[in-house]
């Protein structure tokens, strides 16, 4: 199945895709996450679109070849959902089937919210639906409290999302020390023995930084189970080139998605199908027994759970549970 390479601007924004699949075909558009690309869906899209979908999958703003904004707050959900309505347009589509990882979850819920009548239905991986925002503040009432006690972990596993608005350029040139590094350190499959465990997100305030000693991440092995070496490259080569800058900002707009989240109020119920993949070994976005899925089962109306037996990275480390679980929903629900 052949993938195309294309981009298209917009008088605000450029956005480079993906495509596979028939030009008529559905559109199915899937949204990747900190600190990911495009390709992060590269198991997907072949997938979709030999089934007959029209399967997108952008580099998301600050990410490869879509445009580094230079702001903070360019990296609001306000934003990002905007370019995707573009894209959307911009393949002359009416709606999509919408798909989401990591951070671009909210991006998708947020779509749900800010733009029902563009929605098919949308998936999410790993990051549950949080109508007011996904922010720390929302995430942390939420969190397994037998795990994170509170004199301990105040902020729980949300720890590090605190750091970045306090530290915000000692995070990222952390990152940037060694990007290598840093895209193999945090591409790792699941640690089943992690589980039920303190998250290292969960210290990072303390520790003075994501890597021993505030310094740049330690050199280890791409770990096979996510990534093979010309996907290393891949990521190690669009992460050189654009920095952390514009993905780290994606966690410097917390007032901003609420405010965002709350202008979308009357719409916080979402009646459209909604399937959401909990990652059995995700240790900071942990939804299996703590209630940071609570929010989500509140306010749909018809939801789909399934478990991965995966870590975060589910769509890159279990891809064909990932892809049969969407198919089956998809026609399920006659889409």
């Amino acid at each position: 199945m052949t993938i195309t390479q294309n981009c298209f601007k917009s008088g605000r924004h450029e956005t480079f895709y993906l495509a596979a699949g028939p030009e008529s075909g559905t559109p199915i558009i899937f949204v990747h996450g900190w600190p990911e690309l495009s390709i992060s869906w590269r198991h997907q899209l072949p997938h979709f679109a030999a089934l007959g979908y029209r399967a997108i999958a952008p580099d998301m703003r600050g990410y490869g070849k879509s445009t580094v904004h230079p702001r903070h707050e360019d990296y609001s959900l306000r934003e990002s959902v905007a370019d995707m309505i573009e894209l959307l347009d911009h393949l002359g589509a009416d709606k999509a089937v919408f798909v989401g990882h990591d951070w671009g979850t909210p991006v998708v819920w947020s779509l749900a919210q800010h733009h029902p009548d563009r929605c098919l239905a949308i998936a999410g991986l790993c990051v549950p639906y949080q109508p007011d925002g996904f922010t720390a503040e929302n995430s942390i009432p939420l969190c397994n409290r037998d795990l994170y006690p509170e004199a301990d972990y105040p902020a729980a596993q949300w720890d590090y999302q605190l750091f970045y608005r306090e530290n915000f350029d000692a995070a990222r040139k952390a990152f940037e020390a060694n990007v290598r590094g840093t895209v193999n350190i945090l591409f790792r499959s699941a640690r089943p023995e992690a589980k039920g465990n303190p998250s290292p997100t969960a210290t990072i305030r303390k520790r003075g930084g994501w890597f021993p000693g505030g310094g740049g991440a330690p050199d280890v092995p791409r770990d096979p189970k996510i990534l093979t070496e010309a996907d290393e490259a891949i990521y190690v080569e669009a992460l050189t080139r654009n920095g952390f800058f514009g993905p780290d900002s994606w966690y410097m707009n917390a007032q901003a998605n609420v405010a965002f989240a709350e202008e979308a109020r009357a719409n916080w119920r979402l009646t459209l199908p909604v399937l959401f993949f909990h990652a059995m070994y995700d240790v900071v976005c942990e939804t299996i027994d703590s209630r940071l899925a609570e929010p989500m089962r509140e306010h749909t109306e018809d939801l789909t759970e399934m478990i991965v037996e995966s870590g975060h990275w589910m769509a890159q480390e279990k891809p064909v549970e990932v892809n049969e679980g969407i198919e089956r929903w998809l026609a399920a629900k006659g889409l």
